[in-house]
């Protein structure tokens, strides 16, 4: 990441806050003022939601997300320009000594969900399910066309994904590829601005095979937006329930399969439903992970115990993804 990227998330910030800043906040108070946060973009549903449900509570809070690539989170938060960020993985130790030495912070940083990479194609096409063996062909480049996999389309696989640096982009990469390798190499492989950008290709081209955050695909976070938001923080406080989530049928979601020898080469593929996520069987996931920077009597503090505490995994079950902290449920999916 280049130093004018990092200065101008820098100053975006700054006048974010410069904005609605409530004023300083003393010592001792919680939930007053105002802060940033930078999100992967495969997580933007998620954390609209949070914000919009912790300012409800906390109505003299204001938290103003930037959506951006893993990697940017990241170097923002190591130039101290944001105070909290959600990526994939945790700082190495060396990053939170730096912090503790450059910037006199203390990292907290905490796991708050389990999500899954899901692949998604037009309603129109045939193709149900691939195994692993077959992902990792078509991302590099052995299976280039759609005959190879099912039905007599003879017509390109149009690899689509959000954009390079993304955590969803370096987690297939990682899983797939050789090292030093990327997914751009593959010549049908096509980069887009953002998850929503993929999954719009995916809805209307047939040829497509869409890459994204399976966060993007629960549509029961969709109909919550129906719901005013008060209804919604009564019902995320509700302790004896969790929630499980329908997909989209906007697009068709397809199962993976991972025959192996430590499931007995089993060849039943699972779609990324939170059952099979909790338990292993849908294959392609990862944690997501909280990090903040803040100190305790700050707005992005609270917003953090937020985040990682009931209510804020309560919103997490609604978006398809798991809960880090709260339980799945098994039940009868449809």
């Amino acid at each position: 990441m280049k130093v004018s990227k990092i200065t101008t998330y820098a100053l975006m910030a700054l006048l974010a806050i410069g904005a609605v800043s409530c004023g300083k906040i003393k010592r001792g108070e919680y939930a007053k003022g105002s802060g940033t946060i930078f999100c992967d973009d495969g997580f933007k549903r998620i954390m609209d939601e949070e914000i919009e449900v912790f300012e409800y509570s906390y109505p003299t809070a204001s938290i103003i997300p930037f959506y951006v690539d893993e990697q940017s989170a990241i170097d923002t938060l190591l130039a101290d320009a944001t105070q909290a960020i959600v990526v994939t993985r945790q700082l190495t130790k060396d990053q939170i000594e730096y912090m503790k030495k450059k910037w006199k912070r203390v990292v907290r940083q905490k796991p708050i969900a389990v999500d899954a990479v899901a692949l998604i194609v037009n309603k129109d096409n045939p193709v149900t399910d691939l195994s692993m063996t077959e992902i990792g062909d078509i991302i590099n480049g052995k299976i280039t066309k759609w005959t190879q996999i099912a039905g007599k389309d003879t017509t390109a696989i149009k690899l689509v994904f959000d954009n390079a640096g993304s955590s969803t982009v370096s987690y297939m990469r990682d899983t797939f590829m050789p090292k030093g390798s990327k997914i751009s190499d593959n010549p049908n492989a096509f980069a887009q601005k953002n998850n929503a950008a993929v999954f719009d290709v995916v809805k209307k081209d047939p040829n497509a095979l869409g890459i994204i955050s399976v966060s993007w695909l629960g549509d029961d976070l969709s109909l919550a937006k129906d719901v005013p938001v008060d209804k919604r923080y009564e019902d995320y406080q509700n302790q004896t329930d969790t929630i499980a989530t329908n997909l989209t049928t906007e697009v068709k979601v397809l199962k993976v399969s991972n025959p192996t020898e430590k499931n007995d080469f089993d060849p039943v593929a699972y779609k990324p439903y939170q059952v099979y996520i909790n338990s292993g069987e849908y294959p392609l996931f990862r944690k997501v992970y909280m990090i903040s920077t803040a100190s305790n009597s700050t707005v992005m503090h609270s917003f953090y115990t937020f985040v990682t505490g009931f209510a804020g995994q309560k919103i997490i079950s609604k978006t398809g993804i798991l809960p880090y902290n709260v339980s799945a449920r098994v039940v009868e999916l449809k």
